[in-house]
C-alpha cells in the first residue's frame, strides 16, 4: 500500500528513522512534521508546525490529502522522569495528538501511535516478564492511556485504522531529543578520549533490558500501515535479543576506538554540560559540525542516568517483554544489539557528529 504518510516528530529518534524509511521505499508522499527542520531527505516535504497550536494545525494540514500518519511526537518536561506523572505533560501531550489528527480529511486510513513499557508501569513498580499485550490497563494515570483512548474514539467515528506500537528502550541516530542514548555515549566517548581517561560505564549495578532499534521501527511502521494483522492491534517491539550495559560496553567502546575500563558511577547529566569548552575543542579538533552538547543530547543525558541505573544499590528487575504477538501478525524482523550500537556509532562518525574511530586523543 501507497499513499501520503505524515510523520509527526519527525526530527525525533523514531520520526527521523520512519522519515527516510518511507522515502526510501518510493512510492510514498512524505510529509515531515516538526517545529525544527529536519535534515534534508529527497522525497520528503518538511511543515515547521507547532502541534500545541490548533489553529496553526488546522491551516497547515486541511489542504494535504493525507492516508497514513506516524505519530511519533512527544512533549517532555526538563525533568525528564518527574515529567512521566505531571498531569500538564498528559494534557499537552493528548492536546498535541488532538490538533494534528482533527483536521485531517475522509481519505486517512490508518494511524500508528506509541506508547512504551511505562504502559506497564515500568517508572512505579517491578511487573511479571515477560509483560503482554493482553494484560489490563495498568492502573495509573499516563498520557499513554488519554491518546490510546481519544484516538480509538476518532477511528471509530471516521473510519479508521490504529496500531499501537509499545517499544523498549529505543536507539537511533537522531540528536537533540529527549531519550536518545547514542550520541550521549558517542560524546561521552570522545570527552573521555580527550582527557586521557577510560572509557569506563558510568552507571549502576547490572541488569537485563531490551533495546530496540529505530530503523527497525522505521520497518514495523512500513508494515504496519497495509498489514490486516496490524489493524485494532497492540504491540511490543523490540531487537529480538537481551541486553546487559556492562557485557555490550566493550563492543560500543570497539565501535567508538576507545579504551573501556572498570566501572566508575557518574552522573552524565550533572558531568556533561560541564564538559562543553571541551568539546568545543573536540569539534574544533577533528572538523565536527559545530554543535554544542546540548544541542546533540537534548534532556538525554538525563534519560542515560535513568536508563544506566545510576545511583541505584541493588539491580533494577527486568523489565522484558513478549514479542511473540508481533511475530504472530506477520513481522519477523530483528537486529543483534551490538550490530545495532555499531551500525548507529558508524553513521555519527560518518555525519561528523562525533569524531572518527581511529581519530587520536588529547586536546588541540
Amino acid at each position: 500500500m501507497r499513499g501520503t504518510v505524515l510523520i509527526a516528530g519527525a526530527t525525533g529518534v523514531i520520526g527521523q528513522a520512519a522519515m527516510h524509511h518511507f522515502a526510501a521505499l518510493g512510492g510514498w508522499q512524505v510529509l515531515a512534521i516538526s517545529r525544527r527542520a529536519p535534515e534534508p531527505v529527497a522525497g520528503v516535504t518538511h511543515l515547521p508546525l507547532d502541534l500545541t497550536d490548533a489553529r496553526a494545525c488546522r491551516e497547515a494540514l486541511s489542504g494535504h490529502a493525507v492516508t497514513h500518519v506516524v505519530y511519533a511526537a512527544l512533549y517532555e518536561k526538563p525533568d525528564l522522569v518527574a515529567g512521566w506523572r505531571d498531569p500538564e505533560q498528559m494534557a499537552i501531550n493528548l492536546a498535541m495528538l488532538r490538533n494534528l489528527v482533527e483536521p485531517l480529511g475522509p481519505q486517512l486510513a490508518h494511524v500508528s501511535l506509541f506508547q512504551g513499557t511505562k504502559a506497564y508501569g515500568v517508572h512505579i513498580r517491578p511487573f511479571p516478564v515477560p509483560a503482554r499485550e493482553s494484560w489490563p490497563r495498568h492502573d495509573h494515570e499516563n498520557f499513554y492511556w488519554l491518546q490510546e483512548d481519544w484516538l480509538k474514539a476518532r477511528a471509530a467515528e471516521a473510519g479508521f485504522a490504529t496500531t499501537i506500537f509499545r517499544p523498549q528502550v529505543v536507539f537511533g541516530d537522531a540528536t537533540g531529543v529527549a531519550m536518545n542514548l547514542t550520541p550521549v555515549i558517542g560524546i561521552w566517548a570522545a570527552i573521555c578520549k580527550a582527557e586521557g581517561r577510560a572509557f569506563a560505564f558510568p552507571g549502576g549495578p547490572p541488569y537485563l533490558l531490551e533495546a530496540v532499534d529505530a530503523d527497525l521501527i522505521a520497518r514495523a511502521l512500513a508494515w504496519a500501515a497495509g498489514a490486516e494483522t496490524a489493524r485494532g492491534e497492540t504491540f511490543n517491539i523490540t531487537n529480538g535479543d537481551v541486553m546487559v550495559w556492562q557485557n555490550v560496553w566493550p563492543a560500543i567502546a570497539d565501535a567508538l576506538g576507545v579504551a573501556p575500563g572498570p566501572d566508575e558511577p557518574l552522573s552524565l547529566a550533572g558531568a556533561l554540560p560541564q564538559k562543553e569548552d571541551l568539546w568545543q575543542e573536540i569539534v574544533s579538533r577533528h572538523g565536527l559540525r559545530p554543535a554544542s552538547i546540548r544541542d546533540l543530547v537534548g534532556h538525554s543525558h538525563h534519560y542515560a542516568d535513568f536508563v544506566f541505573a545510576h545511583g541505584v544499590r541493588r539491580p533494577p528487575a527486568p523489565a522484558l517483554v513478549s514479542t511473540i504477538k508481533l511475530r504472530q501478525a506477520g513481522f519477523h524482523d530483528c537486529i543483534d544489539t551490538e550490530a545495532m550500537f555499531r551500525a548507529q556509532i558508524a553513521g555519527l562518525q560518518e555525519r561528523r557528529i562525533i569524531p572518527p574511530r581511529d581519530s587520536k586523543g588529547g586536546t588541540p
